[in-house]
């Protein structure tokens, strides 16, 4: 009766459509998203020709062998709100093995792909109150429905066209029409990645059964077509995400998803890849990726390098070869990877400067050189506090050096905590450390159990150099602080031959104020006799912080746990093995903290020791 009233919606929305425009030009014969049979046929030459090809479908095989072997999966929600698990499950083994299928000719990775969708068209629901658990599998659904087309029966295809429908096209719709509970429909015009993930998943749903339900999937794409832009302007204008790498991995694999299954089966994608900011987003995850390859991981992230396959998407869709050979460097073994791989792009390359600034993001990167695991790399942000997945951490840096990561971000927490999503002014978010920014690598100033930052600051990087000898930057984070203090700003400069790092802080009040600043590192941390140098210990590797200024001052070391101050709630995570660098002015109106990373040795004098005003002359 459920689906009858939505069948009814479906069909009373849509009945004066008439013709539906957004379909012209669709192909008609599948497979049709994303890939065609000649991707397919040119898959299965290139293995034989092609190391990467030859070694990456090595993989894929002998993953889609032990799938053969494992039971479907089944529903099951672990932490009573999310069955996103179960749907990234079954996308993943969907998509290799309908890629084995079409590769290979073996119809026995069929059959296991299709007992996967039995599987799943029985649940009694995508769990649509948590809506990327519906895109998700609605896009595992659309891939097995087109490129299984062949294979599948017409009541097999059935099964699975009415799944696409009842339990992820028409929820999509409701919420779309604003007739689904808040719970449920949220997510359409949000700028973030539940945008792309849920609006991409749900409009290559609705191209895999266009030709049998062409009003419904108009619909549908209407709506994507106007909402996915409301989160893909926030590429603008120089491809940087505001809710971290992590994320920008999960977004951009959607929003990928959905032009590419556009381009192929439409021949078009309604403008949507010239978006400004679009076309450089793919140079982003390499920016924030270090020498040791681990990201920078602010926001709500582990610093895992991203891999995504759609980066050979970008890379051929924007002539990219700097992008194409960093993932190639991974040597993924990724059904869309094998889909996007131009072997071509792997001839030559630019090579891309050494730093980058991300504008409106306030996200930035310097390192000594490419290409070296021993060179240093910093990554720092000011950005927006009110972003989605943020944490207070306007103006906190992350640092590798000597092919080790010497200051961390600590990353999420976890996101089943109560309240952990409430980033309100006063909301539950601010009370756990690790989205607080005394757990960053930034300044405190008079904290206390309020936030320590204002959750709603966002402040910029006011200037930003690369030159062949040193490259520095400088942030105003004075909205992050503005009822504390008339003035805080940060600069970082990094040596390019020495390597050296230069933090310093320039903070004014208009009273004497308790300032800190934090260093977080896994390293084991011992000071010098004056406590005006710390040696960082790691894996048999050492690296140095001197502190410069202000004179009288001193270093400690503290655990990376709540000041007595602050909210200590208890499900707050113990951090083991993580302390920090600490300096504390207890009672100052005006403070310049100096603080060099370096490998040892005493630090030269350099312009940038000197008070900011200087650096940028």
């Amino acid at each position: 009766m459920r689906y009858f009233f939505l069948s009814l919606l479906i069909l009373c929305t849509t009945a004066s459509s008439g013709q539906e425009p957004l379909l012209a030009g669709l192909r008609k014969e599948h497979p049709r998203l994303i890939a065609t049979t000649d991707d397919f046929k040119r898959i299965a030459a290139a293995k034989e020709t092609d190391d990467y090809m030859k070694t990456a479908y090595a993989k894929l095989y002998a993953q889609g062998e032990e799938l053969l072997k494992a039971p479907p999966s089944i529903y099951v929600i672990p932490d009573g709100k999310r069955l996103l698990a179960t749907s990234r499950r079954v996308v993943d083994r969907v998509a290799t093995l309908a890629l084995l299928y079409n590769v290979s000719g073996e119809e026995r990775f069929a059959a296991r792909a299709w007992n996967e969708l039995l599987a799943a068209s029985q649940f009694p629901d995508w769990n649509p109150t948590h809506f990327l658990d519906v895109g998700e599998m609605t896009y595992a659904f659309a891939i097995g429905y087109d490129w299984l087309f062949h294979y599948l029966d017409k009541d097999r295809r059935k099964i699975i066209r009415s799944a696409i429908i009842e339990k992820g096209l028409s929820h999509a719709l409701l919420a779309y029409q604003g007739l689904a509970t808040r719970e449920t429909s949220w997510w359409p015009k949000v700028p973030h990645n539940w945008n792309q993930v849920c609006n991409g998943g749900i409009g290559v749903g609705a191209l895999a059964i266009a030709d049998e339900e062409p009003k419904l999937a108009n619909e549908i794409l209407k709506y994507v077509v106007e909402y996915l832009p409301l989160a893909m302007h926030h590429f603008a204008p120089d491809g940087a995400w505001n809710e971290g790498p992590g994320y920008w991995n999960y977004a951009t694999r959607y929003n990928v998803a959905i032009i590419a299954a556009m381009q192929s089966a439409l021949g078009k994608d309604f403008g949507l890849s010239a978006i400004e900011g679009f076309s450089k987003t793919g140079l982003f995850p390499l920016y924030l990726n270090s020498p040791i390859n681990r990201s920078f991981n602010y926001a709500d992230g582990g610093d895992s390098p991203i891999k995504g396959a759609q980066l050979y998407w970008f890379a051929k869709r924007f002539n990219q070869p700097e992008v194409a050979q960093y993932l190639h460097s991974f040597q993924v073994a990724d059904p869309f990877a094998l889909l996007w791989y131009d072997a071509a792009l792997l001839r030559s390359a630019p090579q891309l400067p050494p730093d980058g600034y991300f504008r409106i993001a306030e996200v930035a990167s310097m390192r000594s050189r490419w290409n070296d695991p021993d060179a240093t790399f910093i990554s720092f942000k000011a950005g927006d506090n009110k972003a989605n997945h943020s944490h207070l951490d306007l103006g906190s840096f992350i640092l590798d050096a000597q092919g080790e990561r010497w200051v961390v971000d600590l990353g999420a927490d976890n996101y089943n905590m109560p309240g952990y999503f409430n980033s309100a002014k006063g909301g539950k978010r601010w009370e756990y450390y690790r989205n607080r920014a005394e757990a960053h690598n930034t300044v405190l100033i008079n904290p206390g159990k309020e936030e320590d930052q204002d959750p709603r600051a966002e402040a910029k990087i006011t200037a930003f150099k690369s030159r062949n000898d040193a490259a520095y930057a400088v942030m105003d984070l004075t909205p992050a602080y503005a009822t504390q203090a008339t003035s805080v700003k940060r600069g970082i400069a990094l040596l390019k031959k020495t390597g050296a790092v230069i933090i310093q802080d320039e903070i004014a009040s208009a009273r004497p104020s308790d300032i800190y600043w934090f260093a977080h590192t896994k390293a084991e941390v011992s000071l010098g006799r004056n406590k005006r140098t710390a040696t960082f210990s790691q894996n048999g590797k050492q690296y140095t912080a001197t502190l410069l200024a202000p004179a009288g001052a001193a270093f400690s070391v503290m655990p990376a746990t709540p000041l007595p101050s602050s909210p200590d709630p208890e499900e707050d995570n113990p951090n083991k093995g993580i302390s920090k660098l600490t300096v504390h002015l207890p009672a100052a109106a005006t403070a310049r903290i100096v603080v060099a990373f370096h490998a040892g040795g005493k630090v030269q004098d350099s312009p940038f020791t000197q008070p900011l005003e200087k650096w940028e002359k």
